[in-house]
């Protein structure tokens, strides 16, 4: 059984061990020690520690190997190492197999208390997780602040929001441009009894240049650059005590990343032009719609804080993954637009325009079912909406339904069919028969799109 608040501080060097547990011990933390992971193993064997705070290079079992081990036999054990400069790059690859962070020698005092707190507001989301997922368990919520689903994967999400907010622990939110990114940073923001009444700061970072976006977080003094007249608090800052939202944070440049890669883990930065360090408690919550371990691979993204970012990761399906909210959604933007639009109360929708927008696959996800809603409201001429307040392209676009009318025979391979190809026309008149940018809009490869205009007989299709 584990031991609460209880430490084990493993090291083959005497005076860093003591050192390191005195510390802790001051923090009120129980603390053991161990001189190699052999050692240590032995020990957790009669008495287990919540944190293992271990050098990485010792005799015997070192620290990579005690990792191993620990995370193989007690999963539930937090893991940090210990490394001098030159083995960073092996502590960060330990943080793919398990390990909860790394600190660089010789260990800072702050820095491992913050790492500790960290740990133990992390365990807490655990505990009130299991708790959450039984009082939740007959729920299924339509609605959550702002969010509109009752799909399942939409729960899971409810209920980690609910589990993540009251801790600090950063969070990395992913999905494609339209699904609602910002709606789950707001989520997690008003789900903090602590934090809802404070500020909440987004920054879209892909929408400034790197000057200006560095200057925008973190603020500058008079005279840092031409413009500088004055000086000026960032939005870290501004955010201080409350959320900061860095929406496109793939848009940072390895330069930038390396000051936020700072302030994630200490807190502290310095103003553009400045050498005074300032120091803030923000609640930091990214968001991408790029595949972050691929510009890893590419080298436009650190590794390191990437992991530093990817503390807790909240993954937003596609609305073509959740079909089954688009009546709800339909019915909330109906709602909503009909009180916006002056004279138009409409709030119903045939059945034939619903299973047009239920066929088509929505590339623009919840944001491009948003703005056809609108449109269809602003153009319509009577009191529901119908099939021919949608633009041309969803007009034309078949569904199984509408074949099955006609007293065909429809196999669930043909229906595929029908919709494959109505999208592929879609997406070839957006793209202006752009084949590589159709491609890319559709996640396939440009071979596969070939073959299958080939097959529909669509080759020369631009409308």
């Amino acid at each position: 059984m584990i031991n609460k608040k209880y430490i084990l501080v493993v090291d083959d060097e005497p005076l860093t061990r003591k050192s390191l547990c005195e510390i802790l011990k001051i923090e009120g933390y129980k603390v053991d020690q161990a001189s190699d992971g052999e050692e240590a193993l032995e020990l957790i064997k009669n008495n287990r520690p919540e944190i293992i705070v271990t050098d990485l290079k010792m005799p015997k079992v070192d620290g990579l190997a005690l990792l191993r081990e620990v995370k193989l036999k007690y999963p539930d054990i937090a893991v940090v190492l210990a490394t001098g400069y030159g083995s960073i790059e092996t502590a960060v690859s330990a943080m793919k197999e398990g390990a909860f962070d790394y600190v660089t020698k010789p260990i800072i005092d702050n820095e491992i208390k913050i790492i500790i707190k960290r740990i133990y507001k992390q365990k807490l989301i655990i505990d009130e997780n299991i708790s959450l997922k039984q009082r939740l368990a007959a729920n299924n919520r339509t609605t959550f602040h702002k969010i509109i689903g009752q799909n399942q994967s939409m729960q899971r999400i409810y209920n980690l929001i609910e589990s993540v907010a009251p801790t600090n622990a950063t969070v990395l939110i992913q999905g494609e441009s339209g699904t609602g990114k910002s709606l789950i940073a707001h989520a997690l923001h008003q789900s903090d009894a602590e934090r809802k009444d404070k500020s909440f700061v987004e920054v879209s970072c892909g929408a400034l240049p790197e000057n200006l976006l560095e200057s925008e977080l973190f603020g500058h003094v008079k005279g840092s650059f031409t413009s500088a007249i004055k000086d000026r608090r960032g939005r870290f800052e501004t955010a201080n005590g409350g959320t900061i939202f860095l929406d496109e944070i793939d848009a940072f440049s390895p330069q930038l990343q390396v000051k936020l890669l700072k302030v994630l883990q200490e807190g502290d930065f310095e103003r553009v032009g400045d050498s005074e360090t300032i120091h803030v408690e923000v609640r930091a919550i990214a968001a991408t719609n790029q595949d972050l371990k691929k510009l890893i691979e590419q080298k436009l993204f650190r590794e390191d804080l990437y992991y530093r970012l990817h503390v807790i990761s909240i993954d937003i399906p596609p609305l073509r993954e959740r079909k089954d909210d688009i009546r709800l959604l339909t019915e909330h933007f109906l709602e909503e637009f009909s009180k916006k639009i002056k004279d138009k109360k409409i709030n119903k929708i045939s059945e034939e325009a619903i299973e047009i927008l239920l066929a088509y696959n929505w590339p623009g996800n919840v944001r491009e079912l948003e703005n056809i809603l609108e449109r269809a409201i602003i153009l319509c001429k009577g009191d529901i909406i119908v099939k021919a307040d949608f633009p041309d392209f969803l007009q034309d676009l078949k569904t199984p339904k509408s074949v099955l009318k006609q007293g065909k025979k429809l196999y669930l391979k043909e229906a595929l069919k029908i919709s494959e190809m109505a999208i592929i026309k879609d997406a070839l008149t957006r793209c202006r028969g752009n084949r590589k940018k159709v491609s890319e809009l559709l996640g396939i490869n440009r071979t596969t799109l070939y073959n299958k205009m080939k097959e529909f007989d669509i080759l020369d299709y631009v409308e």
